[in-house]
């Protein structure tokens, strides 16, 4: 049965249709499942009144929306998946189509690259892969040419920690850091750095659900698990072909740190690539202004000031202050 509701109306559980145009709410879909009552929130904060609710649909049961696994509350994957139309033509046309503001570009840039990373971790095949690259170096070409639309693809990251939206967010950081520092030379591929900052997480999609989405911290058991995703990540593209240097680089490196306390080999210093020193900066950040079941989502301004006053020998410092220059521009 479909009701139409006021936002005062809505209750979590409820699977809601939001009649407006996909760019005017701050929604992945127009249709989905209220799983918070922050959901309810940013409804009336937008103004979003009379709201379809389809009642066939709707899980009233708040335990079994709080069991929900993230992609089923954000994002449904196609029960089949068409490479050609897997593009959608979403994320190219917002990428080139030049009569939007650039506001409403970077919005709808960044939704869609979350659908494109949500549907590849879904099923991360060999041609999925490849396909999602061609979106990647898009999306690494407007962010070479296009810095103000770049700016709004920075202050558009979500800070709910999915897989696919941290794969996002690590992937814009590390371009736009990576622009700034390799801007007088020709010698780096930007579009498979782009393919290797996005992808960096693949291997978690051979880690237990259980693991990745435990609303708490991970036991030792569990965090050995975890610290296998890098080599699970360059296996998965090794397989499907798609390890360039640059990919198996970041892949194995984004967790490793400058004193050599990171993993899988406890690298340090020269030892580890600037483009997984790159990856360290942006993976970490993105962890501190996430919010988790255990912990709140720190500002932007205190993620920085924590990486500077408590983790600075994690990174190299020359490389820590590239990334500080995005946020004060």
């Amino acid at each position: 049965m479909i009701r139409t509701l006021t936002a005062q109306e809505l209750k979590v559980g409820m699977y809601v249709r939001i009649p407006e145009s996909w760019l005017r709410h701050p929604f992945l879909k127009n249709e989905f499942i209220l799983t918070s009552s922050s959901q309810i929130d940013k409804i009336i904060a937008h103004g979003i009144d009379n709201i379809i609710m389809d009642t066939d649909k709707s899980v009233l049961s708040i335990e079994t929306v709080e069991s929900m696994s993230h992609s089923d509350k954000d994002i449904n994957p196609p029960a089949s998946w068409n490479p050609e139309k897997y593009l959608t033509d979403d994320l190219k046309e917002a990428i080139e189509d030049t009569k939007m503001s650039k506001e409403e570009r970077a919005q709808q840039v960044y939704k869609s690259s979350l659908q494109m990373m949500g549907r590849l971790l879904e099923s991360p095949t060999a041609e999925n892969i490849k396909v999602s690259k061609e979106g990647i170096t898009r999306l690494v070409d407007m962010i070479l040419r296009e810095p103000e639309t770049s700016g709004y693809l920075l202050n558009l990251t979500s800070h709910d920690f999915y897989t696919y939206t941290h794969s996002v967010n690590v992937g814009i950081l590390s371009i736009m850091v990576s622009k700034e520092i390799f801007r007088n030379s020709d010698a780096h591929d930007m579009h498979e750095l782009g393919a290797g900052f996005f992808l960096h997480d693949m291997g978690k999609t051979k880690v237990s659900t259980d693991i990745i989405n435990k609303p708490g911290r991970l036991n030792d058991d569990e965090m050995f698990k975890m610290r296998t995703h890098p080599y699970q990540g360059y296996k998965i593209l090794d397989k499907a072909n798609q390890l360039s240097e640059e990919c198996r680089i970041i892949v194995m490196q984004h967790h490793e740190r400058e004193d050599g306390t990171g993993y899988p080999r406890r690298l340090k210093k020269d030892e580890i690539h600037p483009y997984g020193k790159i990856g360290c900066i942006s993976d970490i950040y993105d962890a501190l202004t996430a919010e988790r079941s255990y912990k709140q989502a720190l500002t932007p301004f205190e993620a920085l000031r924590l990486m500077k006053e408590q983790m600075l020998e994690h990174f190299q410092e020359d490389i820590f202050k590239s990334f500080v220059l995005l946020f004060s521009k």
